[in-house]
């Protein structure tokens, strides 16, 4: 149950409570009672709104950062990615395969303000061997969600 509790919140964490509770058919108090345990378990971790910065004429610079490291004895990945998340202009840290062992995204107002977190401060830390900055240019999707705008059809109806 909790499974299809989880993929309908992830679509929509505003759905009405009494809506959700008929879609699972179970009663209002058990599917608010199964989301507070999963909240207090931590398997929610949170509820975010998705907003179209450029729509709002916003200036915002997301960067997805690759980070090369060097663990410490004893401190391991987890302990590096602590350093880096605690950081308010990161978003999210992931562990990755492939060439580059950590995944960075923060936002920023501008190149340079992206540019300069990451000299003067991932950069230096003392496990990291190198980085890759790649910025976003346009989202077309998003957590799930289409960012893009529908195309239109342009063509001319014929009677």
């Amino acid at each position: 149950m909790r499974e299809k509790i989880l993929k309908h919140i992830e679509k929509n964490s505003r759905i009405d409570l009494a809506d959700l509770a008929v879609m699972l058919d179970m009663p209002e108090a058990e599917v608010l009672k199964e989301i507070e345990a999963m909240e207090n378990e931590h398997i929610i971790c949170g509820y975010n709104t998705m907003i179209d910065w450029d729509k709002v004429g916003t200036e915002k610079v997301t960067a997805l950062i690759e980070v090369r490291v060097t663990p410490q004895r004893g401190m391991g990945f987890d302990k590096v990615a602590e350093r880096i998340y605690n950081y308010p202009e990161v978003k999210s840290v992931y562990l990755i395969s492939g060439g580059f062992d950590f995944m960075v995204t923060l936002e920023g107002k501008t190149l340079r303000e992206v540019s300069q977190f990451v000299s003067d401060k991932l950069s230096p830390l003392e496990s990291i061997l190198s980085t890759k900055t790649n910025f976003i240019l346009k989202k077309y999707k998003d957590h799930g969600t289409i960012m893009a705008e529908p195309a239109k059809d342009e063509r001319i109806m014929m009677f």
